[in-house]
């Protein structure tokens, strides 16, 4: 995917204002419009000044498009990382996927699911017309949060006009308490941690829906847990009992007699827990059947001794 300099396509500085940019999104529009434009990429144009425009005009999405594409020039192959989005605050103002889908991959790798997780969306409630306005961020939290729950002090970007109409980013922290046997994709709400309301009315609720950060040992795949289980020649061969360390607490693991590398066990309830109802996810582990190396003379007769005795050769009877 290639990356979209929309400073370029709108013919503005990074650091214009507000209004520097509407004045050069009107000029263009006014040129390009297929209505009157005698262009002959006149529609190509106008698509791509409409994109530039919906991210450059929106602060919000423009703080993370600057702070995202930083060192990125046109054209330039670009994949956005994972999670990228994670800590800035956003308001209900959000492309739905299927409005996003009316510009380029570009945009909606970036923006297209903003808003549409669920719980997400909407700001206003019909029947509150001057509530304020609900935000939504996406938060990364440690795995073992899941397992014992804590509190937690989550630092939330948000950009800010002066008077100028410069854009700034301010960084709010709050204390968000994380239940027990949270998920990823889950939504935490925060009542009255919106904007505020018009007219004495209630202010709306920010929305933090939940991302695992990487872990070094375990892949999370909605409640359950994966894991890589290295496990010797003689636990493979001969079956073991082996306890294995989780996010919190440890469980003891049978390996059956003639485990290969590659199967999989499956130890029910031992994954992400649930605080009410429900069930537990599980851990399964891959095993991984790891030889010790040959790299001393006692080492090397061991093999060339099993090399005698056993008689075995995996290329026989089917194997390979």
């Amino acid at each position: 995917m290639e990356f979209k300099d929309y400073y370029q396509i709108l013919g503005v500085p990074r650091e214009a204002t507000a209004d520097d940019i509407k004045k050069a999104f009107r000029k263009l529009a006014r040129k390009y419009h297929p209505d009157v434009s005698k262009e002959a990429d006149a529609e190509a144009r106008m698509k791509e000044l409409n994109e530039a425009n919906a991210v450059l005009s929106d602060p919000e999405k423009r703080v993370a498009y600057d702070q995202l594409g930083r060192g990125y020039q046109p054209g330039q192959e670009f994949h956005p990382p994972p999670d990228w989005d994670a800590g800035f605050e956003f308001s209900g103002r959000g492309f739905s996927p299927g409005e996003a889908t009316d510009f380029s991959d570009f945009f909606a790798e970036l923006f297209g699911r903003m808003g549409s997780a669920p719980g997400f969306g909407g700001g206003q409630h019909a029947h509150f017309a001057a509530r304020g306005e609900d935000h939504h961020a996406k938060v990364l939290l440690d795995l073992e949060d899941a397992f014992t729950g804590a509190t937690r002090q989550i630092s939330l970007r948000a950009p800010r006009s002066d008077v100028q109409g410069r854009l700034t980013l301010e960084t709010r922290t709050l204390n968000v308490k994380i239940p027990q046997g949270v998920h990823a994709g889950q939504i935490i709400r925060l009542a009255g941690q919106g904007s505020p309301g018009g007219g004495g009315a209630p202010p709306g609720d920010l929305l933090l829906e939940v991302r695992f950060r990487p872990h070094p040992r375990y892949r999370v795949q909605g409640r359950d847990l994966h894991l890589s289980l290295p496990v010797t020649p003689w636990e493979a061969a001969l079956g073991a009992v082996l306890a294995v360390d989780l996010p919190a607490g440890s469980v003891k693991v049978r390996i059956p007699e003639g485990a290969q590398s590659g199967r999989q066990l499956r130890v029910r309830g031992k994954g992400i827990p649930v605080s009410q109802g429900g069930a537990a996810g599980d851990l399964l582990l891959d095993i991984q059947v790891v030889l010790p190396p040959a790299n001393t003379a006692r080492a090397r007769a061991l093999y060339e001794n099993m090399a005698r005795e056993l008689a075995f050769d995996p290329r026989q009877e089917g194997r390979v």
